[in-house]
C-alpha cells in the first residue's frame, strides 16, 4: 500500500502517530510535530531521557492499560485537519474542480460550466511551491500572495496513464504570468483552459482560419465558434431568436452584423428569408498583427494566417538564427532558465557562445475553441510541460448566467462528457 501514490501519505501519517503514541505521545502539538516537523522532534525525543516505550499503540492491552478520550476540542481540530489535508490531496493529486469564467472555449463549453479536471491522466504534478494557504490558489481571499517562495521545488510529475493528445481539452498554467509585475511561480500560475491543437515535434500552421497540423487538415471541434459578417434585405433580425440561440454580436448598419457564432448557427441564420449573405470574418494573410506571437513584423502573422511555427520537442536541437531566435527565445530563457544574450559576434547562453539550442522540456500548442474570442498560443506562444495541471473529464453542473428559476440550470450538460 505504501507503493500507491497519494494513499501512502495517509498511511505514513498514520503510521508515524502510531508509532509516537507508543512512547507517551499524544497531544495535538506531539502529533503536529509528528507530521510537519519529524526531523526536529524524533531526535529531541531520542534524547530526552523521560520519553519511554509504552507498548503498541494498537492493541487492546495498550489502550486498557493507558486510556485517553479526547476533548471535544481535539475531536474537532483533528477532523478538521484530516478535512483540509484529504481535501488538499485529492485536489492536487487526483481531481479539481474548476469553473469555466469567460467565453474562449463557446461553444465546447460555456460560461458557468462547472467542470471536474484529472490530474492523473497526464500525471500528479508534485507541488512546486509547496508552502500555500489551503485552498487558494495564488491571491488570499483579503488580498496578498497565497503562497511562501521560501521553499521551491524542482518540477517533477508522477507517471500517469497517458500523454497528452491532439484535441484534447487541458487545464494548465498560464505561461505569462512569469512576467513583471506578477512573477508568479510556476505553479501559482493563472489557470487556463484551452485544446491542445499540436503535440512536440508537430509543425502547426493557420490558412484562412483553418489549422493544418503536420500538413493534414485538423477537424474543427464541432462546437467551435468565429465571427461572422451577416447582411439582410432591411427586415430586422428577430432579438428573441438570437437570444434563445446564444448568439452575441453587434449591429454595424442598418442592414449588417457581426455575430459570433457556430458553422451550424451560421447554416441555420443564411436560410432565413431576410437574409442576403452570411460570411466569416477572416484577416487576411500577410495582415501583420503585432499581438500576435512573436509580435515582430518579421513574421507578418494574423490569428487566421498564422505559421508554420515548429512545436518544440523534448531533445530538439534548433540552430539560432534570426530566423528562429524570435519564436524560441522566449522559451530557451524565461521557461527553461537560461540567461539569453544577442552580442555583435553572435548568441550566448549561459555566457558560452552558441549556435544551437537543444531542449530540455516538451511543448504544446493551445487554442481556444471561440477562435476570435481567445487568447491563446496564437498571442503567447508555447505552453510547456511544466505549465500543465491536468485534462478536463466532464462537466458535473452548468449555470445560465442569464436564465431564471428552473432554467437557470442547463440540465442537458450535467455531466457531459468533454471532448
Amino acid at each position: 500500500m505504501l507503493l500507491i501514490p497519494i494513499l501512502n501519505i495517509f498511511i505514513g501519517i498514520t503510521i508515524y502517530i502510531d508509532f509516537v503514541k507508543s512512547f507517551g505521545k499524544r497531544s495535538f502539538l506531539e502529533h503536529a510535530g509528528t507530521i510537519l516537523l519529524p526531523f526536529v522532534v524524533f531526535p529531541l525525543w531520542g534524547t530526552d531521557t523521560t520519553s519511554s516505550y509504552w507498548g503498541q499503540s494498537t492493541t487492546d492491552e495498550f489502550k486498557e492499560k493507558y486510556p485517553y478520550k479526547k476533548s471535544v476540542g481535539r475531536e474537532w481540530a483533528d477532523a478538521i485537519i484530516f478535512a483540509i489535508v484529504a481535501a488538499t490531496l485529492i485536489r492536487g493529486f487526483l481531481i479539481e474542480a474548476y469553473m469555466i469564467p469567460t467565453g474562449s472555449m463557446e461553444k465546447s463549453l460555456l460560461v458557468g460550466d462547472f467542470i471536474f479536471v484529472s490530474k492523473v491522466n497526464y500525471g500528479p504534478r508534485i507541488p512546486m511551491t509547496p508552502v500555500a494557504f489551503p485552498f487558494s490558489h495564488h491571491t488570499l481571499p483579503t488580498g496578498g500572495k497565497a503562497y511562501w517562495e521560501g521553499i521551491k521545488l524542482d518540477y517533477r510529475r508522477l507517471p500517469g496513464f497517458q500523454n497528452i493528445e491532439r484535441n484534447d481539452v487541458v487545464v494548465f498554467n498560464y505561461p505569462m504570468d512569469a512576467d513583471a509585475p506578477l512573477n508568479r511561480p510556476v505553479d501559482k500560475r493563472e489557470n487556463y483552459i484551452k485544446r491542445c491543437i499540436a503535440i512536440p515535434g508537430d509543425t502547426l500552421k493557420i490558412i484562412n482560419s483553418q489549422v493544418y497540423v503536420n500538413g493534414i487538415t485538423d477537424v474543427n471541434p464541432p462546437e467551435s465558434e468565429t465571427t461572422y459578417y451577416v447582411k439582410t434585405n432591411g427586415t430586422d433580425l428577430n432579438p428573441q431568436t438570437l437570444f434563445d440561440m446564444r448568439i452575441e454580436g453587434m449591429r454595424q448598419s442598418e442592414t449588417e452584423y457581426v455575430f459570433t457564432m457556430t458553422k451550424a448557427q451560421s447554416e441555420t441564420i443564411a436560410s432565413w428569408s431576410n437574409v442576403e449573405a452570411v460570411k466569416p470574418n477572416i484577416a487576411p494573410a500577410n495582415a501583420f498583427d503585432e499581438q500576435v506571437f512573436p509580435h515582430t513584423s518579421s513574421f507578418p502573422w494574423n490569428v487566421d494566417n498564422y505559421g508554420p511555427i515548429i512545436i518544440p520537442k523534448k531533445g530538439w536541437t534548433v540552430k539560432l538564427d534570426s530566423t528562429t531566435v524570435p519564436i524560441y527565445e522566449r522559451s530557451i530563457s524565461v521557461y527553461e532558465g537560461n540567461t539569453f544574450e544577442k552580442r555583435a559576434d553572435g548568441y550566448y547562453i549561459n555566457s558560452k557562445k552558441a549556435d544551437s539550442y537543444t531542449f530540455n522540456m516538451d511543448y504544446y500548442w493551445m487554442m481556444g475553441d471561440n477562435r476570435h474570442s481567445s487568447a491563446d498560443s496564437r498571442l503567447w506562444g508555447f505552453v510547456p510541460e511544466d505549465h500543465i495541471v491536468g485534462k478536463a473529464m466532464f462537466v458535473w453542473l452548468s449555470l445560465d448566467e442569464v436564465g431564471t428559476f428552473l432554467n437557470k440550470v442547463r440540465w442537458n450538460r450535467i455531466f457531459m462528457g468533454i471532448k
